[in-house]
């Protein structure tokens, strides 16, 4: 059965949440456990596929305006993500071959190729790019 969008069911679901651009803390927060309860019902509604979109949109303003991401280095965010997984150096090696890899990279000693951000994107399960420092 095709579910065909519902402009009425949209407008409820408009209607009961009010969605707006967010300005605070506490209606991000309140945007981002809607959003939450939204994502993890198993059965959407496409009212709700695009509702939810709306108030992602609304919240990645907010957080790109109020919590902005500086652009480091290729290194710079390998090492941040081997905090974030609770890694030291060694958890690398398995992925980009050798110790002398693992440090010349995290050192800045040398760029990450394409194979090993590849590799390394797989692993952290992020954007390819986020390996490649494009000067």
């Amino acid at each position: 059965m095709t579910h065909t969008f519902d402009a009425q069911s949209y407008t409820d679901l408009l209607i009961r949440y009010q969605p707006k651009p967010i300005v605070t803390e506490s209606e991000n927060d309140r945007a981002i456990a809607l959003a939450q309860e939204l994502e993890h019902r198993s059965l959407r509604t496409p009212e709700e596929e695009v509702f939810l979109e709306l108030l992602i949109t609304l919240i990645e303003k907010f957080e790109a305006e109020n919590y902005p991401i500086s652009t480091g280095t290729s290194s710079s965010i390998l090492h941040h993500l081997l905090d974030a997984k609770g890694l030291d150096e060694t958890g690398l090696i398995p992925i980009l071959g050798t110790e002398t890899a693992v440090s010349e990279i995290l050192t800045h000693q040398r760029p990450i190729q394409l194979d090993e951000a590849r590799k390394l994107a797989q692993f952290f399960h992020v954007e390819l790019d986020l390996f490649l420092d494009l000067s």
